[in-house]
């Protein structure tokens, strides 16, 4: 555990549990717990940091899908093999990310993400009727292609190779890809991030850089909001899900400017 006082130690576990929220209804919760690490953090070198909040993160995720599994109609061999290929994009992505710039990167991902935001608004519709696969009716071939090829390992890649919003982005492909409504894409995303977080958690935890005392305490209220969210999730319908959605969307696009015009 780093030397840190007790009020930093209790802001941390906050962001860690309202993290896990976001997570688990839309994803995106990296937004929130990455920069709340950062900032408590100030002396921890960066790779520390990171391999901190995956230690976190994975927590939270895996309460969350755990949550969902039991209530929402998920394709759980879909769902896997999606998050097997993220998990191959992902390290893809690690081992280019030393030779792009985020400055480069950052102006790209708010132009899509402007796009992401336009489109769910001027299509009320999309991710609030049923799936038109219903959990027991076979997915199109191509469909299911789609979704491992560019939905993981795209998605993936982008994980490994910059981060922001990859939870927010799997809810959307997979909703627009399979045709599901945004509660069944977002316990599908849940699978999918569990794979990834475990493959770049055991690279951190390889390389010595997990504070693992700290990312423990942490973990408890990441784990904690994953579940309350999924459940209000659940509960609250697709409606709820859209709504928060937008609201994490416009928050990364406004983090990222803010970052763009700092760098």
């Amino acid at each position: 555990m780093p030397d840190i006082s007790l009020t930093t130690l209790v802001l941390l576990c906050l962001a860690a549990a309202a993290a896990g929220w976001i997570d688990a209804v839309v994803g995106g919760g990296g937004l929130l717990l990455l920069p709340a690490l950062l900032l408590g953090l100030p002396n921890v070198p960066a790779a520390h940091v990171l391999g901190t909040n995956k230690a976190v993160a994975i927590v939270g995720t895996s309460g969350a899908a755990v949550t969902f599994l039991r209530k929402a109609p998920v394709r759980v061999g879909l769902a896997v093999r999606v998050g097997l290929m993220a998990l191959a994009g992902s390290m893809a992505g690690a081992f280019f990310a030393a030779g792009i710039s985020s400055e480069v990167l950052r102006p790209v991902i708010m132009v899509v993400l402007l796009g992401v935001a336009a489109f769910v608004l001027l299509r009320p519709s999309f991710g609030t009727a049923p799936a038109d696969d219903g959990a027991g009716r076979p997915v199109a071939r191509s469909r299911i292609v789609t979704a491992i090829v560019l939905v993981g390992g795209g998605i993936g890649f982008y994980d490994g190779l910059f981060g922001p919003g990859t939870g927010t982005f799997l809810v959307l492909a997979l909703s627009a890809v399979l045709h599901l409504d945004l509660v069944t894409a977002s316990a599908t995303a849940k699978i999918v991030n569990v794979c990834t977080n475990a493959g770049a958690l055991a690279m951190f935890a390889y390389q010595g850089t997990v504070l693992w005392q700290l990312a423990a305490v942490m973990a408890v209220f990441n784990l904690a909001g994953g579940m309350i969210g999924a459940r209000m999730a659940l509960s609250r319908g697709s409606g709820f899900v859209r709504a928060v959605l937008l609201t994490v969307v416009f928050s990364l696009v406004a983090k990222l400017g803010f970052d763009q015009w700092n760098a």
